[in-house]
């Protein structure tokens, strides 16, 4: 499904970026989000930080019908999204999403304020200090 934007960042920072995702969809604007999927679909109730913990501690990553069918979304995600949004602060994951948004040629918003300047955040076009001053102009 084709989206107005899609928010990546720390799902540890799930209040935030539920905060930016809703106020982009009080714009009239569609926006894909991640954290409708839970880290642990046994106990998706869970807060987050919960919930990453026990999905950190998946030993067969790599052969987890969970793992791979959130990939397969977020990717999807990734692809149908107009912009793609980097909520700071962010790890590693989030980063490599930005850097495949990059290569898929999707227009790229940073917010939040960078710990440690790096050239690849060259890549963002666009930068606000925090969602409200993104969400004022918008």
């Amino acid at each position: 499904m084709q989206t107005d934007y899609m928010v990546i960042g720390r799902t540890r920072n799930a209040d935030n970026i539920q905060r930016l995702v809703d106020g982009i969809k009080s714009k009239g604007y569609s926006c894909y989000n991640f954290l409708n999927i839970p880290a642990t679909p046994k106990i998706p109730d869970l807060p987050w930080e919960e919930q990453m913990k026990i999905a950190e501690s998946e030993l067969d990553f790599w052969n987890s019908a969970h793992y791979q069918e959130t990939f397969n979304q977020d990717m999807a995600g990734l692809q149908n999204a107009d912009t793609v949004i980097l909520l700071l602060p962010a790890g590693l994951a989030a980063h490599m999403e930005a850097r495949v948004a990059f290569g898929f040629n999707k227009k790229l918003i940073l917010i939040g304020e960078v710990e440690k300047p790096e050239t690849l955040y060259l890549m963002f076009k666009e930068r606000y200090k925090d969602i409200e001053s993104f969400l004022a102009l918008i």
